[in-house]
């Protein structure tokens, strides 16, 4: 006997992943929404306390984004594990570790300009994603959301490095994350930073060249057509 649709393990996946979707969806628009009407209400003095204002609500939308980690390493979602790694990583070092750790990081311009450049990109991607999980697409959807990254991931990680030399002072002078180990051995955390400045240039090669690659595949294979319901 055939099981109800709303039973299919499929449809439950599919169900799932929607909801999933629509809360980074719904997050990431209300941060984007609520940068964008500070800054025209409060002008260019909006950008210093970005953090403040919307900080507790992208360090929920990074956190939960871990799950898609767990998406794809039990099969629910059809993408690369560790390109997503890199990419999930960069993040939550510079939000967690670089930025919530130092409040005069806070305050810095390029904070504002890092959460543009990961909403916009989250933006597009979680509708893109969450349309096609129920089995739409749109042409022009499709071409943005393999598009729009191409400048914009650049853009983050050259923000994402400027964010961590601006940090560098910080923990020099606070001693936050370094520590004496035993065996007159320590951890001077500026350091780390430093070694991650670099490797962070060496993932963006890997993950640009991946997500190149992948857009060469969808775009190939997709047909510019209307809505497919």
């Amino acid at each position: 006997m055939a099981l109800p649709a709303w039973l299919h393990p499929r449809y439950r996946k599919n169900t799932y992943l929607f909801i999933y979707y629509l809360i980074q969806f719904c997050g990431h628009s209300w941060i984007f929404t609520n940068m964008t009407v500070r800054f025209f209400s409060f002008g260019e003095g909006s950008m210093v306390d970005t953090f403040y204002a919307i900080g507790l609500v992208m360090r929920l939308c990074q956190s939960i984004s871990l799950l898609e980690l767990l998406h794809i390493y039990v099969g629910i979602e059809p993408n690369h594990l560790f390109p997503r790694f890199l990419q999930l990583t960069e993040r939550i070092i510079i939000l967690f570790v670089v930025i919530t750790s130092q409040e005069e990081v806070q305050e810095k311009y390029v904070v504002c300009v890092l959460f543009i450049f990961w909403n916009l990109l989250d933006m597009v991607r979680y509708t893109y994603s969450m349309l096609s999980v129920i089995g739409i697409s749109y042409a022009i959807l499709t071409w943005l959301s393999q598009t729009l990254w191409m400048p914009i991931y650049p853009l983050c990680v050259l923000a994402e490095a400027f964010a961590i030399y601006q940090s560098l002072p910080y923990f020099e002078s606070f001693g936050t994350y370094s520590a004496k180990l035993p065996f007159d051995l320590s951890i001077y955390f500026p350091y780390v930073l430093k070694i991650y400045l670099m490797m962070l240039f060496i993932g963006m090669y890997y993950t640009y060249s991946h997500l190149y690659s992948e857009r060469r595949d969808i775009l190939r294979v997709f047909p510019f057509k209307k809505k497919k319901m």
